[in-house]
């Protein structure tokens, strides 16, 4: 495992994945699953953001303590299956800055083709996480964070539920300096690009369109 990738592998966020990948669970079950999940990476994909001191009264003294300042933060969605990542990471820093990336992955290169790219006009004191379910071949990420790197940002990470070996290796072939935050590493890619056992196409069971 590389250096720069940390699998979450907290009990609770392998409970929940194992529900996620299991073909029953239903649309509304998927989405909450993913949710949740996505709060439990949060917490670890957050660990090295910024803070700064503000000087506060508890009702014994006044203190000079950390707080988060959300507006330094950017979360991107890889579009579509990225959002449901970002809508949980919301409910943990409300006030973070969202862009967004669309992209579809050509089915006969795998290539990723960019189609609309949105984020906020200045990055370059904004810690930025960017979000997608899925690290499988790797070249979404990969042009979402390239793209991303030319509006000169602060620290970046790339927050995902799944990833596999050959997604790894070659994301962080183009972006080494880029921290991976996953909840599992799985097998392989099928040859259809798909991970394996994974859970099947996360935004079809995330918007209930398959």
């Amino acid at each position: 495992m590389q250096p720069q990738v940390t699998v979450v592998d907290h009990p609770f966020i392998k409970h929940k994945l194992t529900l996620m990948r299991r073909k029953e669970t239903s649309t509304a079950n998927f989405r909450a699953l993913l949710s949740e999940i996505s709060m439990l990476l949060a917490y670890e994909a957050f660990r090295g953001v910024r803070t700064t001191l503000r000087t506060i009264e508890t009702p014994l003294a006044t203190i000079d303590s950390p707080v988060l300042d959300g507006k330094k933060l950017v979360l991107v969605a890889i579009l579509r299956a990225g959002l449901g990542i970002v809508d949980g990471m919301l409910q943990i820093v409300p006030n973070a800055r969202v862009g967004h990336i669309g992209m579809y992955r050509d089915p006969k290169t795998l290539q990723p083709v960019e189609y609309f790219y949105k984020v906020p006009a200045d990055l370059s004191d904004r810690d930025v996480i960017v979000c997608d379910p899925m690290l499988a071949t790797g070249n979404s990420a990969v042009a979402a964070v390239t793209r991303i790197k030319q509006s000169k940002p602060g620290p970046m990470r790339f927050v995902c539920l799944l990833a596999c070996p050959e997604g790894l290796a070659t994301f962080h072939a183009a972006h080494p300096d880029v921290p991976v935050f996953t909840g599992a590493v799985d097998e392989r890619l099928n040859d259809h690009g798909y991970i394996v056992p994974g859970l099947g196409d996360a935004g079809d069971r995330l918007f209930g369109t398959k």
